[in-house]
């Protein structure tokens, strides 16, 4: 896909419709995109390249959109696969080409393309550095741990367009209309939710720049309305909930701690509940199930006890949930045991884990089945986390 952002700024990256898990673990049923830009001045810079998968279909796009000319830059941002992964094919079609990367990014290409020599061909951007391309000037900043330690961002100050890496991304091919936030917010919390500190420094600093235009290396080009995913990202990246809803996240073994969440969630609702949202975590998608408990400010985790310990699923939950530095919310629990039940020590041990989390009494113990006499429980924890 090759389309015009601004005069001299092109789009030429490329959609991924038959990718079934990004990163091997994320389904993407829209696919994804990976994004490329080409800025025509008196020189040319390719801003960033795309996925091996879709290297032939960038590479025409990016012949195309040349014109017959020949880039004099290839401004490297991020070096993850999914966007670095034509680089030595770059540079060996294109052998007058400089690499343009962070200091970083260069002690790095190595270990990518062992076999390719970037000595004479690269030059390494501090924070603040610039580049020339004649009639404009790109300005770098540097985003490290936005994800990786490497990365940087770029500033046109021509068009007033940040192209900003893995920053304002989302899941989805761009041949497919469909609503940013939601997809935008489960690509944010499971790639980046661990580095909402880093995500605040470059916030900072972006707001020194006057952006009309974000272009980021998956999902659409952001040109109206700014305030707005600016304003989320803002929101994300400080761990504050978007909603006062409830998740009930549930790991049944044979059915009976999921008709007690499935009734917990019913009796949340009958108290008023704003949003209440029931997940599966043995069936459902494991980074929407991160994604909603991000957005919603109250999390209940109902599980079976399992092999003295927890339902192997919601271990694999939390864990998410910890290492994306799941924090800010309140914490209701559920657990289930035949003959000695264990979930609940397992699940608050992890729950310990998180930073400034307030777990909510009383936690509510099942003998295999809810009875009636379990009803006064769930009722006095759905009280409490609702208060």
């Amino acid at each position: 896909m090759i389309k015009n952002i601004t005069e001299k700024i092109l789009y030429v990256g490329v959609d991924d419709t038959d990718i079934d898990l990004f990163e091997s673990q994320y389904v993407v049923p829209n696919g994804v995109s990976y994004n490329s830009y080409l800025i025509l001045d008196e020189k040319v810079a390719i801003m960033d390249t795309v996925d091996p998968r879709k290297g032939d279909e960038w590479f025409e796009n990016l012949h195309t959109a040349l014109a017959g000319r020949k880039p004099d830059y290839l401004v490297v941002q991020h070096l993850e696969p999914d966007h670095a992964g034509n680089i030595a094919r770059a540079m060996e079609l294109y052998p007058d080409m400089q690499v343009v990367a962070s200091e970083k990014a260069l002690k790095m290409l190595p270990q990518f393309f062992f076999d390719t020599q970037f000595e004479g061909r690269a030059i390494g951007i501090k924070d603040g550095g610039t580049l020339s391309l004649g009639g404009r000037t790109l300005h770098f900043v540097m985003a490290p741990m936005v994800h990786w330690p490497e990365v940087m961002v770029s500033y046109d100050s021509t068009d007033k367009v940040l192209f900003a890496a893995d920053g304002f991304g989302k899941f989805g091919a761009l041949c497919h209309d469909e609503e940013w936030a939601g997809e935008a917010r489960r690509y944010y919390f499971n790639i980046c939710g661990k580095y909402g500190a880093p995500v605040q420094a470059l916030l900072k600093k972006a707001a020194t720049l006057d952006i009309a235009i974000i272009c980021p290396l998956h999902g659409p080009v952001l040109t109206e309305n700014l305030g707005y995913y600016i304003g989320l990202y803002d929101k994300w990246s400080k761990y504050e909930p978007e909603s006062e809803g409830v998740v009930v996240a549930y790991a049944s073994i044979h059915g009976n701690t999921a008709d007690a969440a499935r009734k917990f969630a019913d009796m949340l609702r009958a108290k008023g509940a704003e949003e209440v949202t029931v997940v599966d975590l043995s069936r459902d998608d494991m980074s929407k199930a991160v994604e909603a408990a991000f957005r919603c400010s109250r999390l209940v985790v109902a599980a079976a006890s399992y092999d003295s310990d927890v339902f192997p699923p919601m271990h694999d939950f939390l864990h998410h949930l910890a290492i994306k530095n799941y924090c800010k919310r309140r914490i209701g629990i559920i657990e289930n045991g035949s003959w000695a039940p264990t979930a609940g020590k397992a699940m608050r041990a992890i729950i310990d884990r998180f930073k400034d989390v307030e777990v909510v009494e009383p936690m509510v113990t099942i003998l295999s089945r809810l009875k009636p006499s379990d009803m006064a429980a769930l009722d006095s924890l759905a009280d409490a986390i609702l208060k």
